[in-house]
């Protein structure tokens, strides 16, 4: 068994290669398109420029593409690990990927015998399957009553589905059409209900709609997927979201790993002419006359786009990093120093010697795993985020891969893996001393996530997992763990760990995102488009910052094109006036600036 802090350095040994491409299109000069990334979303955005014939050429800093979507042996050998992102209920119902058509290239989705498990130390718990009737029969365990009030939430689900989904992720803001086709399927009264509900917190959503305990659960268990506390604005929403998607389709696994998804990106992409090169650093934006014309790689090589530059990157990096400041209106980057990034992350990954041994046996056949405890556990542990502490009892996101897809590891093993959310920058432990002596948290983590660190926290996790499996300990072969910082190394777009590109809190959403503006792919620099989830609509597998981007990019191009231009350049100019009526900056509102800028710099979630 590797020591925990031991394994930083492991990288993605064997991981898979897409196939070679074609090729390359010959005498036609610039490439139409240049993509800054070979994420989800960079991919997704390089296949549909492709589709309308344009020549594309992605970027991709990495040697292997993906983003955080990837996969490798790094536990043992013949244990497959996803390096990050792992189930996938958006991309197997997102519009944007389904309409690739991903399984006629390689594609192909596991799933396990139940979707998601919540159990709690009382001997209870919460069940999630695509079978509705055994999903109902956990709830009204808790309440009877909670088996009809789940029945009308999957029933809501259903008569929304299509228009909300087209409306989230497929739509640039704001989504019109899909927004009409969804307030025709509500009408006027229950729409206006609906938009209730999508602000309500989850605590308070669950105790509107259920009696018994678990359904909140099973909502606030996947809301804090991303960083919202049972206690949020808008944590109903994505918890509901979440679930219903699970209810729906289940958390669908690629066969073989996370990285087939990327996989069957890249050999879509190549099959239709667009090329993809690895290894290359972008180091800048090129911009001549008020537009983006290409870019400058890290070794000074210049490639030229006649038509866009897609950025697949985070919204600091792009704002702060590739394009020069002289090209961007000052009030965006002091907006930017208001930008939230979401908690970072903390992962394991486990080679098993056999399936984990839970205490309850109805937790053995989810492929994901809730343990986090009551409602009010998880209270405690968003508090203890808020206040910039590194909890004492970790909400853990838990998957058992091979569970789902038994080709990740050899006949009668498991391949596993826990992750937690912790603050950016911690001010304090709150488990330091928590669980007595001699159990390894007397001292406190302390943020700087060096070997002690780990060592502390991989205690920490398998403490708490030996009290749901008592002998998992026993079990493991070989473990890899992934820190923040190795995160951030593995994929820069994840800063300081965080998995979402950005807070999904309200103040951070739709035209708040990834600062105060349209809500919209277009930047303030013409032909330059923002593709990354630190767009709308923001994280998850689902392709839809790269969809929109590309689609706008098209009409943009188009024989509307001139006006569309015109048209965003003078929201932008209005957006980012810095002062109401629009004179040019004077030096105490420079000043002004400068003083926020350097205040800001100084708090714990600062942009950097």
């Amino acid at each position: 068994m590797e020591r925990a802090g031991e394994v930083s350095g492991r990288g993605a040994a064997r991981a898979v290669s897409p196939p070679a491409p074609p090729a390359p299109r010959r005498g036609r000069g610039a490439a139409d398109a240049v993509v800054i990334g070979a994420g989800v979303n960079g991919l997704v955005a390089a296949n549909l420029l492709t589709d309308a014939g344009w020549d594309v050429v992605v970027c991709e800093a990495q040697d292997d593409p993906g983003g955080a979507c990837r996969s490798a042996e790094v536990t043992a050998p013949g244990f497959g690990t996803d390096l990050f992102s792992a189930f996938y209920p958006f991309a197997a119902r997102s519009p944007a990927l389904r309409s690739l058509a991903l399984e006629d290239h390689g594609l192909r989705w596991r799933h396990a015998p139940r979707v998601l498990a919540h159990p709690t130390t009382d001997g209870r718990c919460a069940v999630l399957s695509t079978d509705l009737a055994e999903t109902c029969a956990s709830l009204a365990a808790y309440a009877p009553a909670d088996a009809a009030a789940w029945r009308a939430q999957a029933a809501r689900w259903e008569r929304v589905r299509e228009p909300l989904l087209d409306a989230l992720l497929a739509d640039p803001f704001p989504p019109v059409r899909a927004g009409a086709r969804l307030a025709r399927v509500l009408g006027a009264a229950d729409l206006l209900r609906f938009a209730r509900f999508a602000t309500l917190p989850v605590r308070r959503f669950a105790a509107e709609e259920f009696a018994g305990e678990g359904a909140g659960l099973l909502l606030a268990g996947c809301a804090l997927h991303t960083d919202l506390a049972p206690e949020s604005a808008g944590s109903a929403l994505v918890g509901w979201l979440l679930a219903m998607l699970g209810q729906d389709v289940g958390f669908p696994v690629p066969e073989g790993g996370a990285g087939r998804l990327t996989d069957a990106l890249v050999r879509r992409l190549r099959a239709g002419g667009g090329q993809l090169r690895t290894g290359t650093r972008v180091a800048g934006v090129t911009i001549r006359g008020g537009r983006a014309r290409g870019v400058r790689l890290a070794d000074g090589t210049v490639l030229p786009a006649r038509r866009a530059v897609i950025a697949d990157v985070d919204a600091v990096s792009l704002y702060r990093g590739l394009v020069a400041e002289a090209h961007l209106p000052p009030r965006l980057l002091d907006d930017l120093g208001r930008f939230h990034w979401d908690s970072a992350t903390f992962k394991i990954n486990w080679a098993l010697a056999g399936p984990i041994p839970w205490a309850d046996p109805r937790v053995a056949q989810a492929g994901t795993v809730h343990l986090g405890g009551t409602m009010d556990d998880l209270t405690v542990l968003a508090s203890q985020l808020a206040r910039d502490l590194v909890p004492a009892a970790p909400f853990l996101v838990l998957g058992q891969m091979t569970t789902a897809d038994p080709a990740r590891s050899p006949a009668g093993t498991e391949s596993g893996w826990a992750y937690f959310h912790l603050p950016q920058h911690p001010r304090g432990d709150a488990g330091r001393g928590a669980h007595g002596g001699g159990d390894g948290d007397g001292d406190a983590v302390t943020g700087r996530w060096d070997d002690d660190d780990v060592a502390r926290l991989v205690h920490r996790v398998e403490r708490r997992l030996e009290e749901y499996a008592p002998g998992f300990g026993a079990l493991v072969l070989g473990r890899d763990v992934q820190p923040p910082t190795r995160l951030e190394a593995m994929d820069t777009t994840l800063r300081g760990g965080a998995l979402g590109g950005g807070t999904a809190g309200l103040h951070q959403q739709l035209m708040f995102r990834p600062v105060p503006g349209l809500g919209r792919p277009e930047t303030p620099v013409a032909g330059l488009y923002l593709a990354s989830m630190s767009a709308h609509p923001g994280g998850g597998a689902h392709g839809g910052p790269g969809a929109m981007a590309a689609r706008v990019a098209l009409r943009d191009a188009g024989p509307a094109g001139p006006l569309r231009r015109r048209a965003a350049a003078a929201a932008h100019r209005r957006i980012y006036s810095p002062t109401p009526g629009g004179d040019p900056e004077t030096s105490a509102a420079k000043d002004s600036r400068s003083a926020s800028e350097t205040a800001r710099a100084t708090r714990p979630n600062a942009a950097s």
